[in-house]
């Protein structure tokens, strides 16, 4: 779930939803905390509180489709802030970041990760949540933990249906990245769309799906989640287990984000 340090930006406002983006059934969640839009525990809250309230919609309800994207040329999201997997963050890290990935998935919306840029540890296990995901032809996705000693819970849980077993083995335990071409050959991107065509591929994209019922489209998803219940739950109940449970007591785990956040190269102690 983390690739990057919290930089410097503030997070008062730091995801906003815009409304009507493409009709009056569309929205927007951005992340705006540019140049990577790292989600910080602040940030986390703002997520899951904008999410909310995009469930309980008002007069009109929920949008039809949601597009979730991340502000500046450099990144949709580069993932959560390394600052909080120490110490008596760590817990409360996962549960804000996997209870806003669990509330966009519920949402009745059709969600959309828009992606340009870097899309890395939880930035791409964010993506991974929405129902679709459209990347530029340059996009860069990984899950870059294990260099920190440490693995992604969502991502272990929820890849193996979506990716294959031997997929996410190797995204998993090498960290290296992959081409928006090789995520959409392995079935994580939908679409991909030309560097400077991302916005009118995403508007092409929403205007397809809208031109059906909104009442059809949010069961149709509710019957393809319903295939992903109950055992993504228990999968992720036990990712979570080990994370908190084994992984944060571990010495390696310590000594990779220390030796990222001192901008060294980590000394594995193998235990």
């Amino acid at each position: 779930m983390t690739v990057a340090p919290a930089d410097a930006a503030s997070t008062a406002a730091t995801v906003r939803v815009e409304h009507a983006t493409h009709g009056e059934r569309t929205a927007t969640l951005w992340l705006d905390r540019p140049p990577l839009n790292v989600l910080d525990l602040a940030t986390l809250a703002a997520l899951d509180d904008a999410v909310a309230g995009l469930a309980a919609g008002g007069e009109t309800g929920p949008p039809q489709v949601l597009l979730l994207r991340g502000t500046g040329e450099r990144a949709f999201c580069a993932g959560v802030a390394v600052e909080d997997h120490v110490g008596d963050r760590i817990g409360p890290m996962l549960r804000r970041f996997h209870g806003a990935l669990r509330r966009l998935r519920d949402l009745p919306s059709v969600t959309v990760a828009v992606v340009h840029g870097h899309c890395l540890g939880g930035g791409m296990e964010l993506a991974a949540a929405c129902d679709l995901v459209i990347a530029a032809e340059g996009a860069r996705f990984g899950q870059p933990e294990i260099k920190l000693g440490c693995y992604p819970p969502w991502a272990a849980a929820a890849y193996p249906a979506l990716l294959g077993a031997p997929r996410t083995f190797d995204l998993l335990l090498t960290g290296r990245p992959w081409t928006a071409a090789e995520a959409a050959a392995a079935g994580f991107v939908a679409r991909l769309a030309a560097d400077g065509d991302l916005a009118d591929a995403a508007a092409a994209l929403v205007a397809e799906i809208t031109a059906h019922s909104a009442a059809v489209t949010a069961l149709t998803k509710r019957a393809v989640r319903a295939g992903q219940g109950d055992a993504f739950e228990a999968a992720l109940a036990e990712c979570e287990r080990l994370y908190l449970d084994e992984l944060a007591a571990s010495q390696d785990m310590h000594e990779g984000i220390a030796a990222f956040l001192a901008k060294r190269p980590p000394r594995w102690s193998h235990r």
